[in-house]
């Protein structure tokens, strides 16, 4: 007799690998570039005004920062190898390095091309240095893990609050900062407004589909509303080609600055860190635990995300963590979803025209989403925390607590360390890395160090 093969002998498929219909990879996909692209588009904007580059070189640099997001979002979440977390990640191009890079960029001696040489070292020194990184796992637990998540989700909510109003409230100009006569207005508030009651609207009375792609409709209800009005501004996007591919080492071949190197390299440190807590987190998200080795995958893909941006223009790569609350949100917790959004970012960046138009969604549509999306991060924190023992273990509180408190320095006194050195002042300006150290030497203190005598006392009696 044959054996008979029934369906009990298919193993299930987890959330993270289900593959999708087409049609709802490609709506789930278009709301996680919607999610993260006003953040993606914000640092080639910066870097190239700061740099007082043409209009059509900045134009480039946000259609290579688009199409080399969408490939490093791919490879971070389909895996090559023994690179990517295969976990629904979006990738996009880092703030952490933007002071170095102008810096340099600015530099007549220097400018872009030592730039991006600098991005391709720092794309190397990860690679090698992830498997260590990775091993720092032990050094997270749920009080850590939770709490640095915390940190994350409420830094994030500047962000979104500043959207809602309409930008920052202050504007560089090459006489010095300005205040954004924009910011604040009743207008863009009250937008922002709808978007969010759109949203949540759409969660509460709708199921399946319709409130998987809450966010995205809530965006399209804002930007509908602003077209209506006049307030949206499509400047560019006649005088755009239809499709223009992003050339290899446009800016000409990459030259080579130690310090510049060296800092990049500092850079990559940081959002190592910050990128182990964020895989954590999500891991938590789509109930599959992360291990040493999957995080050690994750952040070779930041090292191959540096690489592919040193080739193509662009800078540092990291997972965004407003695309892993809106994976909160929504409950989508499939990898193939973010696959679809790094092929519709890839295509975006070939397409001029297209990615104009995209950039023209106001900020304070997008804060609308973003207050609920960036919450989410902060309350999986909350989720995180609820696993950690605050009865028998008091001094797990302190942990929370003090982490907390020096990650919100940055938000809420931005000169607090304005009179330290230099290198100590950036460090200790990045809130995040801030709360994520407090937490780790905290716990070492508290509970790896608490934990370790009696362990030995027992060893001995035994």
């Amino acid at each position: 007799m044959t054996p008979q093969h029934t369906s009990r002998n298919v193993a299930p498929v987890h959330p993270v690998d289900e593959v999708l219909p087409p049609l709802r990879l490609a709506a789930l996909g278009l709301q996680h570039v919607l999610v993260m692209y006003a953040g993606a588009i914000a640092v080639p904007l910066i870097i190239g005004g700061a740099l007082h580059l043409p209009k059509d070189q900045i134009a480039f640099l946000i259609a290579a920062d688009l199409f080399c997001c969408g490939l490093v979002t791919m490879i971070q979440s389909i895996g090559v190898w023994k690179i990517g977390i295969r976990l629904p990640v979006m990738m996009g191009v880092t703030f952490t390095a933007i002071a170095p890079i102008i810096a340099t960029g600015s530099n007549p001696s220097l400018g872009l091309p030592a730039v991006f040489g600098a991005v391709m070292v720092a794309g190397i020194f990860t690679l090698i240095a992830a498997p260590y990184v990775s091993k720092m796992i032990r050094w997270f637990p749920p009080v850590v893990t939770g709490t640095v998540v915390l940190v994350i989700g409420i830094s994030l909510m500047r962000v979104g609050v500043n959207w809602a109003a309409g930008g920052n409230p202050t504007l560089s100009t090459p006489t010095g900062p300005v205040p954004n006569p924009a910011y604040g207005l009743p207008l863009h508030i009250g937008i922002a407004t709808v978007v969010l009651l759109t949203v949540l609207g759409m969660i509460a009375f709708f199921r399946g589909f319709l409130c998987n792609i809450a966010v995205l409709i809530g965006i399209t209800v804002g930007f509908v509303i602003a077209v209506a009005m006049g307030k949206v501004s499509f400047t560019g996007v006649h005088a755009a080609d239809w499709v223009a591919l992003i050339t290899p080492f446009h800016f000409g071949w990459p030259t080579f600055d130690l310090m510049t190197a060296v800092t990049l390299c500092v850079v990559m440190v940081v959002i190592m860190i910050e990128g182990v807590g964020q895989f954590l987190a999500l891991g938590e998200i789509v109930e599959r635990p992360v291990t040493p080795d999957d995080l050690a995958r994750g952040l070779r893909a930041d090292g191959v995300g540096a690489l592919v941006g040193a080739v193509f223009n662009t800078f540092t790569y990291t997972s965004y963590a407003q695309n892993v609350g809106l994976v909160q949100v929504t409950g989508v917790r499939s990898r193939w979803v973010c696959a679809a959004a790094g092929g519709i970012l890839v295509v975006l960046g070939c397409l001029p025209k297209l990615a104009f138009f995209a950039a023209s969604i106001p900020t304070y549509v997008l804060g609308g989403a973003a207050l609920v999306m960036f919450g989410m991060v902060a309350a999986t924190g909350v989720r995180i925390l609820g696993h950690v023992d605050f009865v028998e273990n008091k001094k797990n509180a302190y942990i929370v607590a003090v982490s907390i408190a020096l990650g919100m320095i940055p938000l809420v006194a931005d000169k607090f360390f304005a009179q330290l050195p230099e290198l100590a002042a950036k460090f200790c300006q990045n809130g995040i890395l801030l709360g994520t150290l407090c937490a780790v030497l905290l716990n070492l203190l508290f509970n790896v160090r608490g934990e370790t005598a009696p362990q030995m006392m027992g060893k001995k009696m035994a």
